[in-house]
């Protein structure tokens, strides 16, 4: 026999419907993140370069260390359809960045280095033309503790000696007992403003070797001439040259 078809299918299916209805007009639950982040970022204006220029007339190039030439392979200047240059430089030209493996024999290269050191805050402190050699009575004569960098500002731009392509050997260094200091306290990245940090002629690298073997990369060559000592925001990065110790780099400093 067969069963006589009753309302109920019809029944639930506009019930589901209706019910689907409702939860469409319903206000979806409010996402609660598992975290919230802030950021205080710089502005985008009143950024100054520190970049030193490199230019073979007026950038210094550490003694023995390969010399700069940059030339035009195509010149429209000179009624060519373009211009085309080729640049022959040392890792260390002008501003750069020594990267661990630059004194480490398993360190990290330049294309390896971690980013966070080379962005945030950092201060740059002022150390007075007499003074050749940062040791660690003269870093602890200026407030160097409770930022993450560290720059130096020395005789070097007092005396604008990353705009003139003479090598100067007295140039003011870090002394490792300084170095030591930076590094126990878990300083991120340091800086100088003359192409070395280490004493001319030192007989062992030592101030890179204790920098470095702690993972801190060492800006050297900035151009601070027109930067007053204070704290600042911090960008420098270099190119990105596979398994090689330094390479030049940009740094740009925002006052904070």
């Amino acid at each position: 026999m067969r069963t006589k078809r009753t309302g109920i299918r019809p029944f639930l299916t506009m019930a589901a419907s209706t019910a689907l209805m409702v939860l469409a007009c319903s206000p979806a639950p409010e996402a609660k993140p598992d975290r919230i982040y802030t950021y205080d970022l710089p502005a985008s204006t009143g950024w100054i370069d520190a970049t030193a220029t490199l230019d073979p007339a007026t950038t210094p190039v550490y003694e023995g260390d390969a010399p700069m030439k940059f030339d035009f392979l195509k010149d429209m200047r000179k009624g060519d359809g373009f211009t085309l240059s080729v640049y022959s430089l040392g890792a260390h030209s002008g501003t750069h960045i020594d990267a661990p493996m630059h004194f480490v024999r398993d360190g990290a290269s330049i294309d390896k280095l971690p980013l966070e050191p080379l962005i945030g805050p950092a201060r740059v402190i002022d150390i007075p033309d007499g003074v050749q050699s940062i040791d660690a009575a003269e870093l602890n004569r200026h407030n160097w503790k409770g930022t993450p960098r560290v720059i130096f500002r020395t005789r070097s731009s007092l005396r604008g000696w990353m705009k003139s392509s003479t090598f100067h050997r007295d140039f003011a260094y870090i002394a490792p007992d300084a170095a030591q200091l930076l590094a126990d306290a878990g300083i991120q990245l340091v800086g100088v403003d003359y192409i070395s940090a280490e004493q001319f002629g030192a007989p062992a690298p030592r101030t890179h070797r204790i920098l470095l073997g702690k993972g801190i990369p060492i800006v050297e060559g900035l151009a601070l001439e027109t930067v007053p000592p204070g704290d600042y925001f911090l960008i420098v990065l270099p190119m990105k040259v596979a398994g090689h110790e330094g390479a030049p780099a940009r740094a740009v400093l925002q006052k904070l």
